[in-house]
């Protein structure tokens, strides 16, 4: 390379640097940044209040990128067969879902099953107690760490989980009665003899947009709200969780996943593709039936999934847009912003967040955004405790889920199931199961007037 280039390049870099290190920061507070709240996503929020708004690219992708979206988004929904075939060979033995699609209908949140209906946008953890190798769950002999509910023709599906709920009815303070479903599991059509002390965790399957953003967020600005003994003394601890990353060979902070136990897009992307399709890569190269009855593999079997495909669907999830706020400005929206923020509801779902300065990546660098969530676990109580431990996230904790999106899920999905195993019908009572840290902002809510309650959930459905 010429001096000359090398000199121009310096110059180029070193501007890149002190626009994208300079960027506006005139405070996180949206209060203050009044035309950023109408942009979720920061300039990569996508402008669609419709069925599709959960779908679309990063704006500013420059077209070469804009390619590998596109390539990484036939993958995400390429439905996989059994091999030997052409195309997309190697599903199963034993899996949940054919496609990523098929579990994040339009990149959105997962449905838990109707009477009679198999669980298709659900899956289910499984362990027994203890620790693994790395503080990991340990897995089910004979079971691994997932319950595969589908198998090819001639093998024999794991099992399934008969979902009942159990109607109990409640009131707000001012005399309206409403009704929480409790859920319960049951094992059913299993394969194998299945220990006493299996711990069950459900979880539907979470929407995919803004990952990118929030996996842009520096750990040191997640770590930063971190107060897991309450030394604050607000009633609200928020804690890390630690897992292992199979790339660096070391435990890093989690941050995707109910309960934080993905370090990153990648490794979440792999697995996903390792437990729920039976599809092995680089990352998860040993079949998800490797052991049990039902693994026909021939020794020495080499992973499935090329790396390119891999990386391009990771890159795909990476890239898609958060849908733009909706009439932010309504007099309603904005009493009912106050009460999310007077209760307390603020303090895990943080409204504004700054990613970190990324100069290989334009579209992720400092974005003032608003996920609403502080990447952290929370003791949600009881009610919602799977009572499976996930590294170092106990049983009754939850990552704080983002919120951002939250009010087109109707809309772009057709249901309103909320909660990590979709238990909620709807927001209000997503906000009435909380327990644990979040009881006392919940007996606020129930002490609300019916006005006040319209007004807070009208906020939320704007998000």
């Amino acid at each position: 390379m010429r001096k000359t280039t090398r000199a121009i390049l310096a110059i180029f870099s070193a501007l890149t640097i002190f626009i994208f290190a300079c960027r506006k920061t005139d405070g996180l507070n949206p209060v203050q940044n009044p035309d950023s709240e109408w942009l979720s996503g920061g300039t990569e929020t996508a402008f669609d209040e419709g069925s599709g708004a959960f779908s679309h690219a990063f704006t500013s992708l420059p077209a070469n990128l804009l390619r590998v979206h596109e390539i990484g988004d036939g993958q995400f929904g390429a439905t996989f067969v059994s091999a030997p075939a052409p195309v997309n060979p190697g599903l199963g033995p034993i899996f949940n879902n054919v496609a990523c699609s098929s579990c994040h209908v339009a990149d959105g949140r997962g449905k838990v099953p109707g009477f009679g209906e198999s669980a298709a946008n659900m899956l289910f953890r499984i362990s027994i107690p203890g620790k693994g190798e790395h503080g990991n769950p340990v897995p089910v002999p004979n079971y691994g760490d997932q319950l595969q509910t589908r198998a090819l023709l001639g093998k024999t599906r794991e099992g399934d989980v008969l979902i009942t709920y159990d109607n109990q009815t409640y009131s707000f303070a001012d005399g309206t009665t409403y009704q929480l479903r409790k859920p319960t599991y049951t094992f059913t059509a299993l394969y194998a003899a299945m220990p006493g002390n299996v711990l069950l965790s459900p979880r539907v399957a979470a929407p995919v947009f803004g990952l990118g953003l929030l996996g842009a967020i520096n750990d040191t600005d997640i770590l930063a709200k971190a107060d897991p003994d309450d030394k604050d003394g607000d009633g609200i601890s928020g804690k890390a969780n630690y897992v292992w990353d199979v790339l660096k060979q070391q435990k890093v902070l989690g941050r995707f996943g109910w309960k934080a136990n993905q370090p990153s897009l990648l490794q979440q992307v792999a697995a996903a593709y390792n437990g729920d399709i039976g599809i092995t890569s680089s990352l998860f190269p040993k079949e998800s039936s490797d052991g049990q009855t039902q693994f026909d593999s021939a020794p020495g079997y080499k992973y499935e999934l090329s790396d390119s495909l891999l990386h391009s669907v990771e890159f795909y999830v990476r890239t898609l847009a958060v849908p733009v706020r909706r009439n932010v400005t309504n007099a309603n929206i904005q009493q009912g912003k106050a009460l999310f923020t007077a209760i307390g509801c603020v303090k895990c779902h943080n409204a504004d967040v700054r990613t970190a300065v990324n100069v290989s990546m334009p579209q992720l660098s400092n974005q003032l955004i608003h996920p609403y969530t502080d990447l952290l676990l929370h003791d949600m109580g009881p009610g919602l405790a799977d009572n499976r431990p996930d590294f170092d996230a106990g049983g009754t904790e939850w990552r704080t889920a983002p919120l951002w999106g939250i009010g087109l899920t109707q809309k772009v999905n057709g249901h309103t199931n909320f909660l990590h195993d979709g238990r909620a019908r709807n927001l209000m009572e997503a906000i009435l199961w909380h327990g644990g840290e979040a009881l006392s902002a919940k007996n606020k809510v129930v002490a609300l007037s019916k006005n006040d309650r319209d007004a807070l959930i009208a906020f939320l459905g704007s998000l």
